[in-house]
């Protein structure tokens, strides 16, 4: 016996409403996924692209991780309003009708549960909030694969449909209410944007009403993700501090001898994988000046180890590339004023187009790979 199911008499409920958005979700997804490929690449390259990853332009990553946190968000909204199209045929009934329909069905289910984990646990984490027992990173980098190719299996499968939807029609009597639902879905995407991107796109930093991050209210003018107490650092584990290089003439430099060198002024972003971003002015002794020091050559790898007592990042390596440019520094000064113990104390590491969380502070020691 047929179930008694809801009846849905709305008439937008339709393939070719659900087409429309479907195109501005698919163009939000493939931006969201290519630019975060770019971002994972810069903090987990493979091997053999070690050496390709490239340091100009310096506002690279702010540039490509700030669409990928903004696409992310606009997709949230079309995902939203694309599920509203087709909710009503989660009750057809019968469920299937045949086992290429049971599977097209399956793969749907597959392709929406994906981004929909996707794209909220995204959300979350730009609100640095980690609810979960996984590590988002990896999870986030399998899933988005998943997404991609749920998603070019769905378009192969409804190929048909589209190409259908693109032909010319005589009546429409739906046109006017479907140009307002895709203006309303628009405004609210332009409204989301709006308010959150100016954590990166510092002309609209005025708006950022619903961004996690104002950059432009923090210390020293640039936000603080990871607190030195919760890296378990303090002024007094830093009292006595030097800095230790490695390498065929191996030495250890004090605080003092560090601003005794000679010290560049640089102006660099510094871009964080929650999506906000800032330029700020960093001063301090360029990398390669201290390497040469110990008798590293140039095209050399770099480890940096910080003085956090634990963290994923606690051990950062660099590729040469950036520890040759000649904007590397291990910064001792932010915007003009010593570095605070949240921002670093007593030295950190800032190089152009690298992830935030490459950007090492707390640094205890260099060595040559």
């Amino acid at each position: 016996m047929r179930p008694t199911l809801p009846q849905f008499r709305g008439r937008l409920h339709d393939p070719r409403t659900a087409v429309a958005i479907g195109r501005r979700l698919g163009a939000a997804i493939v931006v969201c996924f290519l630019t975060g490929l770019i971002s994972h690449v810069l903090r987990h390259p493979p091997g053999w692209m070690t050496g390709l990853l490239p340091t100009r332009p310096v506002w690279g990553y702010r540039l490509t991780q700030g669409l990928h946190v903004a696409s992310g968000l606009a997709a949230i909204v079309l995902v939203m309003a694309k599920l509203w199209t087709v909710y009503p045929r989660l009750f057809a009934w019968p469920p299937f009708r045949s086992l290429p329909h049971l599977v097209e069905r399956l793969t749907i289910a597959l392709l929406v549960a994906a981004t929909v984990f996707e794209l909220f646990t995204g959300l979350i984490n730009i609100l640095q909030w980690y609810p979960w027992p996984f590590s988002f990173t990896q999870t986030h980098y399998a899933v988005a694969w998943i997404v991609a190719g749920s998603l070019l299996l769905h378009l192969a499968v409804k190929a048909p449909l589209i190409r259908t939807d693109r032909r010319p029609r005589r009546a429409d009597v739906d046109a006017a209410d479907r140009r307002a639902l895709l203006t309303g879905v628009g405004v609210a995407v332009g409204a989301v944007t709006l308010t959150t991107v100016g954590q990166a796109f510092t002309p609209l930093r005025a708006f950022t009403l619903l961004a996690p991050r104002n950059p432009g209210i923090a210390p020293q003018g640039v936000p603080i993700n990871r607190t030195a107490a919760a890296a378990q650092v303090t002024y007094a584990s830093a009292d006595g501090w030097a800095l230790e290089v490695a390498g065929p003439k191996p030495y250890r430099i004090t605080l003092a001898e560090l601003n005794a060198l000679p010290q560049q002024r640089v102006r660099l972003p510094i871009a964080c994988v929650e999506g906000w971003s800032v330029n700020a002015w960093w001063s301090g002794v360029p990398i390669r000046d201290l390497l040469a020091r110990a008798g590293i050559a140039p095209g050399r790898p770099l480890r940096v180890t910080s003085m956090e007592v634990w963290g994923y990042y606690k051990v950062m390596e660099m590729p040469a590339q950036y520890a040759d440019d000649p904007q590397t520094l291990l910064a001792l000064k932010l915007n003009d004023e010593v570095l605070s113990l949240d921002h670093g104390y007593p030295a950190r590491i800032i190089a152009p187009n690298r992830p935030g969380v490459l950007q090492t502070k707390w640094v205890s020691r260099l060595e040559a790979l």
